[in-house]
C-alpha cells in the first residue's frame, strides 16, 4: 500500500506546482496589463489565451465591473491559495493513512 501513498505525494506535488506556476502566470498578467502591451505580441497573447478561461468567469460574477480596476487577478490568486492549503494538504495527509 505504499505504492499507493508514494503516489498521492507526487500527485499533491505536481498539483502544487502546477498552482504556483499558473499563480505567477496570473501575477505577471496582471503586472503586464498595467503597462498597456502591444496585443500581437506572442507572450502577450500567450498570457491572455492560459488566463481568460479562468478570469473571464469571475469578472462576471463580479458585481463592480465596469468601476475600473479588474480585481479578478486577486480573487483567482485567492482561489489558488484555498487549493493549495485545502486541497494538496488534504492529499499529502490522505497519503499517511497508505504508508
Amino acid at each position: 500500500m505504499f505504492v499507493l501513498g508514494n503516489l498521492i505525494v507526487a500527485l499533491a506535488k505536481v498539483v502544487d506546482l502546477v498552482l504556483t506556476l499558473y499563480m505567477w502566470i496570473i501575477i505577471i498578467r496582471a503586472v503586464i496589463s498595467w503597462v498597456n502591451p502591444d496585443p500581437y505580441n506572442p507572450i502577450v497573447q500567450f498570457l491572455y489565451r492560459v488566463t481568460e478561461p479562468v478570469m473571464e468567469p469571475v469578472r462576471r460574477w463580479l458585481p463592480f465591473r465596469g468601476m475600473g480596476i479588474d480585481i479578478s487577478p486577486l480573487i483567482v490568486i485567492l482561489a489558488i491559495i484555498f487549493l493549495q492549503n485545502f486541497l494538496v494538504k488534504s492529499m499529502l495527509e490522505m497519503s499517511a493513512y497508505f504508508r
